[in-house]
């Protein structure tokens, strides 16, 4: 399993941010993260910023509250065109299918490449996630 993946699905909601074709940064809550192939996906559309951000300027930051403690994740995206991908995300419970499906012109992957996690669990030391 993808420990990524296993923590971020532990925390629920997560926070994604990109940058505009200005610099300006832009924060927004995330749910749905799966597995795919070993690599964690997430999903969004292609009608939203946030696509638009994460094509121009794939180098991104997430990070998440749980019990007990928080991670910071910085990792670059890549568009995944991947009807199988797609598929994956979808079987996701945190709902995707609900709004989107394979071969709908809006729905749309990305993996997590180059992953450099920190992970704080209070009264331990720093976990570090690389993958």
């Amino acid at each position: 399993m993808n420990k990524i993946v296993d923590i971020l699905k532990e925390i629920h909601i997560f926070h994604l941010a990109t940058v505009d074709e200005k610099g300006n940064p832009h924060v927004r809550p995330f749910s749905s993260v799966t597995e795919y192939r070993g690599e964690a996906l997430i999903c969004t559309n292609n009608t939203k910023d946030v696509y638009q951000q994460m094509i121009t300027h794939p180098q991104i930051e997430m990070s998440g509250m749980g019990k007990g403690g928080w991670i910071r994740i910085d990792a670059t995206v890549e568009r995944l065109d991947d009807d199988d991908a797609r598929a994956a995300m979808l079987k996701d419970p945190t709902g995707p299918s609900r709004l989107y499906h394979v071969g709908d012109g809006i729905f749309e992957v990305f993996r997590l490449k180059d992953v450099k996690a920190f992970r704080y669990v209070h009264g331990q030391e720093v976990e570090i996630i690389e993958g």
